[in-house]
C-alpha cells in the first residue's frame, strides 16, 4: 500500500485539475508556476503514473488522473469537514453532555440551567438522567455522566464541586396546624411532632444531612412514618399524620393541601452542588458549568 501523499501536493493537484491551467492554478495557490510544476511532478513520481497530459497549448487529465481527482476531492472534502467539526467540538459548539440530577434540582436549578445552556449552545446534545445523589457519585467516578446536580457538600479529590443553592429548611404541616399560629418555628418545635421523612433507600443522602444538622443542635429525628416518593410524603402530611422538613426552593411545588413555615436557625439548610471530574476538560462541559455558575433569568 502506497503512503498517502502530502496534503499540499493533493491540494495542488486538485487546483490544477479544476483549472486545467498551471498559470491560473498557481495564481489561486499564490505559488510560483515552476514551484507548482515541481509539486505535480513529485506527486506523479510518488504515485508512479502521470496525472496530466501536457502540450504547449493545453493541459488535460489522464484517465488515471480523472479517477484520482474524483477520489482526492472526496478525501479533501471529508478532511475539511472533519477539521471544522473538530474545531466546533474544541470550542464547545457541538458534542454531548450527560447530566445527572436529583429530585431537589429537578424543579428549578437543573431546568433553568438547561434552558440557558440550550439557548447559548443549541448544537450540544444534552442527556438528562434522574439519579439519587449516591448513584450520581458512582456515575461520575465511572465516567457515566459528565456533571451532576446532587445534595452536598461533596469532598472528593478527583472532583470539582460548585455550590448552586443553600436553601433554608421549612417545616411542612397540614393545614391549620398549631405550628402555623406561632410567631416563629424553632428547631426544638420539630422534636415535639410526629415526623414523616423519606425512607433511607430513596432519601438516604438528605436524611443523613438532616440528621447531622439537627443532631448538632441536640435534636434526634425519629420518623413516625417513612415514604419513598414526594407525592406519598406530602399526602401523608396533608392527611394530618405528621409534619416533614423540606428545602425552601421546593415549597412552591408542594400543592395547596399543606402549609410551610421557615425553621429559624442559620445552620439548618439544604445544599445543592454541581459536581464534575477534575480530568473532564471538554469545552462543552466547561461551558455548561459556567452557565450554571452564572445564574440568572433563563
Amino acid at each position: 500500500m502506497h503512503q498517502l501523499p502530502e496534503t499540499a501536493l493533493l491540494r495542488s493537484f486538485v487546483t490544477v485539475a479544476q483549472e486545467l491551467s498551471f498559470r491560473r492554478a498557481a495564481d489561486r495557490l499564490a505559488l510560483d508556476q515552476s514551484a507548482l510544476s515541481r509539486r505535480i511532478q513529485k506527486l506523479e513520481a510518488e504515485l508512479g503514473y502521470p496525472l496530466f497530459e501536457r502540450t504547449t497549448r493545453e493541459v488535460a487529465l489522464t484517465p488515471a488522473g480523472q479517477d484520482f481527482y474524483r477520489s482526492v476531492s472526496r478525501i479533501l472534502l471529508d478532511c475539511s469537514r472533519s477539521i471544522d467539526e473538530a474545531r466546533r467540538v474544541a470550542l464547545g459548539h457541538t458534542g454531548r453532555i450527560r447530566v445527572g440530577y436529583m429530585a431537589f434540582a429537578a424543579t428549578d436549578l437543573m431546568p433553568r440551567t438547561v434552558a440557558r445552556f440550550r439557548d447559548r449552545y443549541p448544537g450540544i446534545t444534552l442527556e438528562l438522567r434522574f439519579m439519587r445523589t449516591q448513584m450520581q457519585k458512582i456515575a461520575i467516578a465511572n465516567d457515566e455522566i459528565d456533571v451532576g446536580f446532587l445534595i452536598g457538600p461533596y469532598d472528593n479529590r478527583d472532583c470539582h464541586s460548585l455550590t448552586l443553592a443553600l436553601d433554608p429548611l421549612h417545616v411542612v404541616t397540614p393545614q391549620r396546624h398549631r405550628l402555623l399560629h406561632q410567631p416563629t418555628v424553632q428547631p426544638a418545635d420539630i422534636a415535639n411532632e410526629p415526623l414523616i421523612l423519606g425512607n433511607m433507600a430513596e432519601w438516604g443522602e438528605y436524611r443523613f444531612r438532616l440528621e447531622d444538622q439537627f443532631g448538632r443542635l441536640g435534636i434526634s429525628l425519629e420518623p413516625a412514618l417513612e415514604a419513598s416518593t414526594t407525592l406519598a410524603l406530602i399526602g401523608l402530611v396533608a392527611s394530618g399524620l405528621g409534619i416533614t422538613v423540606y428545602p425552601e426552593s421546593l415549597i412552591g411545588f408542594l400543592g395547596r393541601n399543606v402549609e410551610a413555615r421557615p425553621i429559624i436557625h442559620p445552620d439548618l439548610h439544604s445544599r445543592t452542588v454541581l459536581v464534575w471530574k477534575r480530568s473532564n476538560r471538554a469545552r462543552a462541559v466547561l461551558n455548561f458549568i459556567e452557565t450554571a455558575r452564572n445564574r440568572g433569568p433563563a
